[in-house]
């Protein structure tokens, strides 16, 4: 125990002594496990061969690995920031000649959905809109059983093999000496890592784009990143990618916009998705699948197990196979949202794993997350985990166990019970894991075939539009300037002229290191326009929401036109003004005030509407909050309509009154009202740049 002195306060001294011993210094020593036995490899599980499944006897990866699981309760210890809903799922076809799935063959049948949208390195009290990899994971609440799609809106991960999630997460996670900074990637050990890490090239390209601050849920892909299988009732099998894409189209947030939403409304992306479903604007999303034939596993110039790789749709299309609507919001955030417990391994007849190294290992660590965070082995009785498939087996008790199991039986096999329950024949339904031929030495490797770690970069970078790369560039420039040790910076520039070595350049000019060294830029001309949002053909301004600025006087007639024009395309609109309760029109028609300009700003909408009438105008010019307002909308490139004397608000702030191409409209009647309703549909408005 500590000594205390004569006035009974702990001595400092032998309280510092007391911490000392537990201090360890891992400087220039040797990686051991936690019994001490010295590690011979730390970056590759053991495998059956350099492609082959990894081992169960892997004692280093499932010591790493069960530790990490158990680092954090009762948050999770990633995707701990989510926001969940109810839906369900339809196939558009029978989809019998590839997989024997039930759940895909019916079109008739809804197959009940929920949804867990999510950042992964924040944790639960942080705010949305940070630059981040958002989770996408759906159970499926089939007759077979549960299947969970767990997955991410970035079609790649950072890192080839389970036995290095730990190392990112602990590079990603606030920095352990001082638990800064939150919720961000922009600091040295994230960097560190990216740069001792090759493999992470092509992820962080994705993560510095427009992917990684998206608009809402539900404008964002969804990716089960990992090679599947599906496997049809001959037992021939087809690799699989699953994708979901919004029907709303892929958008996303400026990244000014998104640090000053993360101050004004820290969970904009939930209510953004709450007020969607309430207002009866479910979300909707098809589901695709990409196929390969097992015999053309080969035949590409990329491995299609890598977790770092995508698959070019240019090459492989995807096919649209069904559609999800997310119809209901949570009735209790903890029980739904906060338990549910997803599991890559958690599947039904007719899909089936691949050798992914990524996948293997979290069809191990994903239950042994469950057991420290939801208190025991018993989470898939929690209503939100449980299956519509009847449960019949002989687990028994443990914590917070809620199926009472009559009778003295509970082993198999038994005569006491006439061997009940028995397993079913795969006639019956039973799951019968699909039979490949594995053939390899112990060894811990990785494939030659996943050394390329620049090619998909590189054409990630081709198939941007400026736009986008100039985005991409603005995030190097934050993100590695906000990293103190000059000697990674200068590491990732050095890494990066791997992809494009005038991107380098840029970057070691924004950041202020030296130029690269290294020339060996990826030479590859191809590019994939499904790569890039601004590429997408989907504009659509339903479900928008725009800010009318409106005080006493405003233009009834002309307020009224313009919200007609809204309605029928889907927009829903909110009045913001100096105070609450109501303003009058010069007619005398009144409308309810929702918010204030203390309330409200620019950033929590995507258009902006200056009513006409003069008397409006003049009570608005009175103060600078209303410029300030429209300017900052003007700066994040949405589309900005006026009336007639509402032009005098947009002059004021030092914008072109009428300039449609750049999403400038002067609404005063219908013909305008469509350009304004045009403009809203483009999202954001680049010539202005």
């Amino acid at each position: 125990m500590t000594k205390a002195n004569e006035s009974g306060r702990i001595d400092e001294q032998s309280k510092q002594r007391q911490l000392d011993q537990y201090r360890v210094d891992d400087n220039g020593k040797k990686m051991t496990t936690n019994q001490g036995l010295r590690v011979s490899e730390d970056e590759h599980s053991l495998k059956a061969g350099a492609r082959g499944p990894t081992l169960m006897e892997d004692f280093h990866f499932r010591e790493k690995m069960t530790h990490f699981d158990h680092e954090r309760i009762p948050e999770r210890i990633v995707h701990a920031r989510g926001s969940g809903a109810h839906g369900y799922f339809q196939v558009y076809e029978p989809m019998t000649e590839y997989t024997k799935a039930k759940f895909l063959q019916d079109p008739s049948v809804k197959t009940p959905v929920f949804v867990r949208y999510s950042t992964v390195a924040g944790s639960r009290g942080s705010a949305d809109s940070v630059r981040d990899v958002r989770g996408f994971s759906t159970k499926f609440y089939t007759e077979e059983g549960n299947y969970d799609l767990v997955g991410n809106n970035i079609p790649v991960f950072f890192i080839q093999d389970a036995i290095k999630f730990p190392d990112l997460i602990h590079a990603v996670k606030p920095e352990p000496h001082n638990e800064i900074p939150q919720a961000a990637s922009a600091h040295d050990t994230f960097w560190d890592f990216v740069a001792n890490n090759e493999e992470t090239a092509h992820m962080v390209m994705w993560h510095l784009s427009d992917r990684a601050i998206p608009r809402s849920f539900r404008m964002m892909e969804g990716f089960g990143v990992h090679t599947f299988r599906f496997v049809n009732e001959q037992g021939v099998a087809h690799f699989v990618k699953f994708h979901w894409k919004p029907v709303l189209g892929v958008k996303s947030l400026v990244w000014d916009e998104a640090q000053k939403i993360a101050g004004k409304n820290p969970d904009f992306h939930r209510q953004d998705l709450w007020e969607a479903i309430d207002t009866g604007n479910y979300p909707e999303f098809e589901f695709g699948v990409q196929m390969i034939k097992e015999e053309d596993e080969f035949k590409f110039d990329f491995d299609i197990l890598d977790p770092t790789k995508l698959w070019p749709e240019e090459q492989i299309p995807v096919k649209i196979i069904g559609k999800m609507v997310l119809n209901q919001n949570t009735d209790n955030f903890f029980a739904e949202t906060e338990q549910i417990a997803f599991h890559p391994g958690h599947v039904v007849p007719g899909i089936d794993f691949s050798n992914d190294p990524l996948l293997q290992g979290r069809l191990f660590s994903y239950t042994d997350t469950q057991l420290s965070r939801l208190g025991g082995p018993n989470f898939h009785e929690l209503p939100i985990n449980r299956t519509v498939a009847p449960v019949h087996n002989n687990q028994r008790d443990g914590m917070h166990r809620m199926s009472i199991n009559p009778g003295p039986v509970s082993y198999h096999k038994n005569s006491l019970a006439g061997n009940s329950p028995e397993p079913a024949s795969e006639g019956e339904g039973g799951y019968a894991h699909y039979q490949e031929k594995v053939d390899g030495r112990k060894v811990r490797q990785r494939s030659e075939s996943f050394k390329d770690h620049y090619s998909q970069a590189k054409l990630f970078w081709n198939s941007m539009t400026e736009v986008e790369k100039e985005h991409i560039i603005q995030a190097f420039h934050f993100e590695v300037g906000k990293v103190k040790s000059k000697d990674v910076q200068q590491q990732i520039v050095e890494m990066f002229s791997n992809v494009d070595v005038e991107l380098a350049k840029t970057i070691a000019m924004g950041v202020g290191v030296n130029p690269p060294a290294n020339k060996s830029e990826v030479q590859m001309d191809l590019a994939s326009p499904a790569l890039s949002q601004e590429q997408m053909k989907v504009n659509t301004a339903a479900t928008r929401k725009v800010a009318i600025l409106a005080a006493d006087g405003f233009n009834g007639s002309e307020v009224n036109q313009v919200l007609e024009s809204f309605k029928s395309a889907g927009i829903t609109a909110e009045f913001i003004s100096h105070n609450r309760g109501v303003v009058t029109s010069s007619e005398g028609q009144q409308v309810e005030v929702n918010q204030t300009f203390l309330t409200a700003d620019s950033v929590l909408f995507d258009a902006v509407y200056v009513a006409g009438g003069q008397e409006s105008v003049d009570a608005l010019m009175a103060s600078k909050e209303p410029i300030y307002f429209v300017d900052e909308a003007y700066n994040h490139f949405k589309a900005i309509g006026a009336g007639k004397e509402g032009a005098e608000i947009l002059s004021k702030a030092g914008i072109v009154s009428n300039d449609p191409a750049s999403g400038i409209v002067a609404v005063t009647d219908k013909n305008s009202g469509s350009a304004f309703i045009e403009a809203i549909a483009k999202h954001r408005h680049w010539k202005r740049a």
